[in-house]
């Protein structure tokens, strides 16, 4: 139960937008393999798929759907936006407190007059074989519920390298008596509404602005397996100086993705850290190899 309850006048008109944005690396060896990733990402991400997921997500939410619009893009990507309103709160105690929201298995959660989108972005360096996805996620509320009780929720739906998220609350809501509040709950980081499980396998930062009520925080993924990311090829592709290369590459391109700038070399640490992999990486394959 909720204690001490802030008493509005009115509705409450804050605004709380939540974005959410996933990255997923891989190497593409050859052209014909850049050209199938783009390919598998388009048919596993177009709009109509998109549209189905965004409608289950939306019910298992508790809101209704006022109005969807969808497209596909040539030669790639996809976007949907859905206009969604209130159904009854399925949970009427639901707080904004600092935990983490439901996991897919058992969502309850609630958006008043929102909206949510989704766009994609799938592209292949042509030059070096790196290939990414990206999926920019919107949700946006105005009332009581904040969406970062989906939060937990989302990033349990994805796999994904790289994760950034910002929360901003908007707006001002005044009280019985006049006063305006520019937030109605407390935060201290977003990181707060991520499950600890979640926060064990990533490396964590957050970059917060508590006087403008804006939040960000930044997740690159700990654990790397090298034959995760190639697509459409198997390690005994490569030697062992190219599987050290594709690695180092990768790793640039997180690195890059997760500070939001270029990276001319790679630091000697990471050097000693990637050639360690490759190598244990290569002593594993070898044994399997051995057992088969």
């Amino acid at each position: 139960m909720v204690k001490n309850k802030l008493k509005l006048h009115g509705f409450n008109n804050l605004t709380k937008t939540l974005s959410f944005n996933i990255y997923d690396i891989c190497y593409a060896k050859t052209e014909r393999h850049q050209k199938e990733y783009i390919e598998y990402i388009d048919e596993v991400y177009n709009a109509e798929r998109l549209t189905k997921i965004l409608i289950n997500v939306t019910r298992i939410i508790g809101a209704n759907v006022l109005n969807i619009a969808y497209q596909d893009y040539d030669p790639q990507g996809a976007s949907v936006t859905m206009l969604i309103s209130e159904l009854p709160m399925k949970h009427a105690d639901m707080a904004n407190t600092e935990s983490p929201g439901p996991l897919p298995e058992a969502v309850v959660a609630h958006l008043d007059k929102s909206h949510i989108t989704v766009h994609t972005y799938p592209e292949s360096h042509p030059d070096n074989g790196i290939s990414t996805f990206r999926a920019d996620i919107d949700v946006s509320t105005c009332g009581v519920i904040s969406p970062l009780k989906a939060l937990n929720y989302l990033i349990h739906s994805f796999d994904s390298d790289i994760v950034t998220i910002d929360y901003r609350v908007r707006g001002f809501t005044r009280d019985i008596n006049g006063k305006k509040h520019y937030i109605d709950h407390p935060i201290n980081s977003i990181q707060a509404y991520i499950s600890e499980d979640t926060r064990n396998n990533y490396s964590m930062i957050d970059v917060n602005v508590y006087q403008e009520n804006v939040f960000h925080t930044k997740m690159l993924l700990k654990e790397f397996n090298l034959s995760n990311y190639l697509f459409g090829s198997g390690q005994t592709d490569f030697s062992k100086s190219e599987l050290f290369g594709i690695e180092e590459q990768l790793r640039r391109e997180m690195l890059e993705i997760f500070y939001g700038r270029n990276i001319a070399r790679m630091p000697k640490s990471l050097n000693k850290q990637v050639k360690k992999t490759v190598a244990l990486t290569k002593k594993r394959s070898s044994r399997r190899n051995k057992k088969t």
